[in-house]
């Protein structure tokens, strides 16, 4: 089975569901099904940093499994994590680990197509 997930809500979303269950899960290899695709809203961007300890164990499991990693375009404009515009126009991600896209649901369809997911969990 093939999960995407998206962490949209505020809070320990990402630092705790991602970071203290999932990642580590995906480490072991003991997760259970095959991760696609993750896209991160709002504050959770930030585990995307470029340093930041849980992003690059993230992007490290990304890049070994591939995983997509993208986070909201108008997200990370607002943090300072891309540049260029929001959807139609593009965005690039910048002082982010390595492997990160940034773009809206039309770009995370674009870029799931090739390998969709059997369920989006929302956390």
């Amino acid at each position: 089975m093939k999960v995407a997930y998206v962490f949209s809500t505020s809070g320990h979303t990402a630092s705790y569901k991602l970071g203290q269950m999932i990642l580590p899960q995906l480490e072991a290899d003991g997760h259970g099904v095959e991760v696609v695709g993750m896209m991160f809203f709002d504050d959770n961007t930030f585990i995307l940093r470029r340093g930041d300890p849980m992003g690059e164990r993230l992007a490290k499991q990304a890049a070994e499994k591939n995983i997509l990693l993208m986070m909201c375009d108008g997200c990370a404009l607002e943090r300072g994590l891309a540049t260029g515009g929001t959807w139609p126009e593009k965005s690039v991600a910048e002082g982010t680990v390595d492997g990160v896209h940034v773009g809206c649901f039309p770009d995370l369809y674009q870029a799931l197509a090739g390998n969709p997911p059997d369920h989006v969990i929302s956390l």
